[in-house]
């Protein structure tokens, strides 16, 4: 059974499943945040949704270079939960499917280029905390140690 985090899906919504790789991306006892800014501020793990015809893993390349400008290797799966949730951006009610890796950040080699994003490097116990939602905070909490 696929963890669920966050509110329980509403009886009479329906959810677009949207798919998504994400990334925990450590150097020391540091790690890589994305910040998601406009009317309220995000605090999430670097990663987003799987386009049509793309693997998880050229999503999770593409989606932390567009969010933190840094190229990755080494990614490997920690593991996947489920959040059901309204996207505004998208005008869309979405059982996102987050499956959620550790990767070996590189080096940046840009800025980010999504659009009202920002990376910053965090300790993990502030980066638990300051994570925007329960999902991110228990597999970080569970990989980190925290």
């Amino acid at each position: 059974m696929i963890p669920r985090f966050g509110e329980p899906p509403q009886k009479d919504v329906k959810y677009t499943l949207r798919p998504g790789a994400y990334a925990i991306l450590p150097h020391g006892r540091r790690v890589l945040l994305t910040v998601q800014t406009g009317l309220e501020w995000d605090v999430q793990l670097p990663g987003g949704g799987i386009d049509p015809g793309e693997s998880p893993l050229q999503a999770l390349h593409r989606e932390v270079l567009e969010e933190t400008g840094w190229r990755i290797a080494a990614p490997r799966r920690l593991g996947v939960f489920q959040r059901f949730v309204y996207m505004e951006d998208y005008d869309l009610w979405a059982q996102k499917m987050c499956t959620v890796y550790v990767a070996h950040p590189v080096r940046q080699i840009a800025e980010p280029t999504e659009e009202g994003h920002r990376s910053f490097w965090v300790g993990f116990d502030d980066a638990v905390h300051e994570l925007g939602n329960d999902g991110d905070r228990s597999i970080l909490r569970d990989y980190s140690g925290v």
